[in-house]
Formats: C-alpha cells, structure tokens, sequence
C-alpha cells in the first residue's frame, strides 16, 4: 500500500465539506488504491458539529481511510500537509459590503497561508474554494512565501462545469461530449464563459460549439448571463448556496491536479497570471485555460481572441485588480 496522502478540509463542518469529505474518503479525487489520513478544521464554535462529521465518516466503514483528525488549531491542521483545500472562509451577510467581506477574509487566509508556510510540506497542493476566491488565494499565497506561486489554485472548476452542462442541455447530449470550454477572470458575476474554442461530439463527430448551436445571439447572451449568475439562481431556490455541485468541482479539479488533464482536454482554474501571453496583467490570481501534467499546470497558448471576448477579459480582470489593490491594504494592517 502507497504511504497515506494527508488531506486538510477547512470548514469541514460546513456544507460544501459534508458532500466533499465523503467523495474524497472513498477514492473518488485520489485513486482507489491511494490511503488517506483527512484533517479537519473549523472554527471552535463548530468543534460538536465536527465531531458528528467524525462519527459519520466512520461510521462509513471506508476502506483508505486511515485516520480523521478534527481540530480548531492552525499548527495541528496545516502539519505536513500534501493538499490543502480551504472551503471555509467568512460568508457574505445581508447587508455586507464587499470591501468588509474582503477585510474579514484577508485576515483569515493571511493567517492560513502563515500556517502553511510554517507547517506544510512545501510541495503541498493550495485550492481555494471560500469566497472572494481568487482573492483569497491570492493572500495566501502571498502569506507563504516560501511554498510556489504555482500550488496555489482556486476553483472555478464549477463555473467551468456549469458552462459545460448548459451547452450539453441545449443540443441534448451528455456533459461528457462537450470540451475546452474556458472560465476566463474572476469568480464573480464579471467571469467570462468562453466557448469559442469549445468542441461537442455530435454523432460520433466533432465540432465546434458556436457551429454547433448555431444560435450567435443564445451564446453570446444568455448562456453568459446564466453561468455568470447561477449561484445566485440555486441560492433563490434552494435558500442555500451550491454544496453538492461546489464539492463535485472540487473533487474535479483536485483529481485534474493529482492525476493530470486527459490528452486534448483542458479545464479551467484560478492561477497566477505571471507570464501569461493572453495580456492579462502579472500577479492576478485569474481563471485561465490550461493543461496539468505530472502535478504541474501550463497555460493554454496560441487562442486567438476577439474583439468580444478582449472585453469580457479585461473587465473582469479589472474587478480582480481593485479587488487586488483593497486587500492588500488590509494585509498590511490585518
């Protein structure tokens, strides 16, 4: 049996957390033959919560689970660590700004990057899921300084999932016919769905999306409207944000990241922009294009924009600058 991968989930009492944990304790992101020792942290007010969480992953009987740790201490948690995925983060209340949900966050995963720069292994895995997502991975990772830039992703995996289903909706085929769509930006309503470069297998023949659907005005209106803002939609339904769909991204992305991107696919996360040829402007934490191998991502190169699309990104790279800029500020008082 390979050594156990030691997985962290923050927010583990959380919702997002209740659907994730059991996929990744059965083998669902790290492989079937892959033993796992999962540490747990939530805030010390969610410690009873967590312990019912505990109960319940044993009471699952799951063969690669070698051990559960739950705790509300930073050393504790981020020790040793080969992936960290960090879903807790302070949510948005009613009547919040953004610029004090950005406040509250900037101290959260400042102290969480601290604690992995102290106590991780320096080639552990960083997915950021906790909203302002690419915001907060940001911090972080400017917070660890002595772990790469480049371990540092945060999810738009679901966006990218999200953008996938629909065009598979629309001509009636199966979500696995369609590939390279893109999530450029931020995850936020200003992200860009792009299926320009997206292929669907119709009747074992490959084509491309905007042929495809042959529906300009569908493309470049609506389907951007719903992918941008469907959390909000499943919000208003369900009352409660996406958890079922949030843990299946993370468990896509983490598994892209472990085990690499299948030949002639790419996906979409939330990376450094550094040395980027798309002019997106360097150190943005920006949802790119891109390929993974041997658990290192590349960019996506050589995709002709248009006119378009350029507005789209640069939009929303504008929002993740400001975004940037307002952090930064409270990481020097934080």
């Amino acid at each position: 049996m390979a050594e156990p991968v030691r997985v962290l989930v923050t927010g583990a009492a959380g919702q997002i957390a209740y659907s994730l944990l059991y996929s990744i304790a059965k083998g669902d992101v790290f492989g079937k033959d892959q033993p796992l020792i999962l540490v747990l942290l939530d805030i010390t007010p969610m410690m009873t919560v967590l312990e019912g969480v505990v109960m319940e992953l044993q009471d699952c009987a799951l063969p690669l689970l070698r051990e559960v740790i739950p705790t509300d201490k930073e050393e504790v948690a981020f020790k040793d660590l080969d992936v960290a995925i960090l879903v807790g983060s302070m949510p948005r209340r009613e009547g919040m700004e953004r610029k004090d949900l950005l406040k509250a966050n900037v101290k959260i995963f400042k102290s969480q990057g601290a604690a992995l720069d102290k106590y991780a292994k320096k080639t552990v895995k960083v997915v950021v899921v906790g909203n302002p997502a690419n915001t907060n991975c940001l911090i972080a990772s400017k917070s660890a300084p002595s772990i790469p830039k480049e371990n540092f992703s945060c999810l738009t995996r679901l966006d990218h999932n999200r953008a996938k289903s629909q065009i598979a909706l629309k001509l009636g085929v199966a979500a696995n016919d369609v590939k390279n769509v893109i999530i450029w930006g931020n995850h936020s309503s200003t992200q860009y769905p792009d299926v320009n470069h997206a292929k669907v297998n119709v009747k074992g023949k490959e084509v491309g999306v905007y042929e495809a659907i042959k529906d300009d005005s569908w493309l470049k209106g609506d389907f951007i409207v719903t992918v941008q803002q469907r959390g909000a939609a499943v919000i208003k339904a369900r009352k409660l944000s996406s958890a079922m769909s949030a843990a299946k991204a993370i468990c896509d992305h983490v598994r892209d990241i472990w085990f690499g991107t299948p030949a002639g696919e790419f996906i979409s996360m939330g990376v450094i922009s550094d040395g980027n040829s798309y002019g997106v402007p360097e150190d943005l934490l920006y949802s790119f294009p891109v390929v993974i191998k041997d658990k290192t991502w590349k960019f996506v190169e050589g995709l002709p924009i248009n006119d378009f699309s350029r507005e789209k990104m640069e939009l929303t790279a504008k929002e993740l600058t400001e975004e940037k800029e307002t952090a930064v500020e409270f990481l020097s008082s934080a």
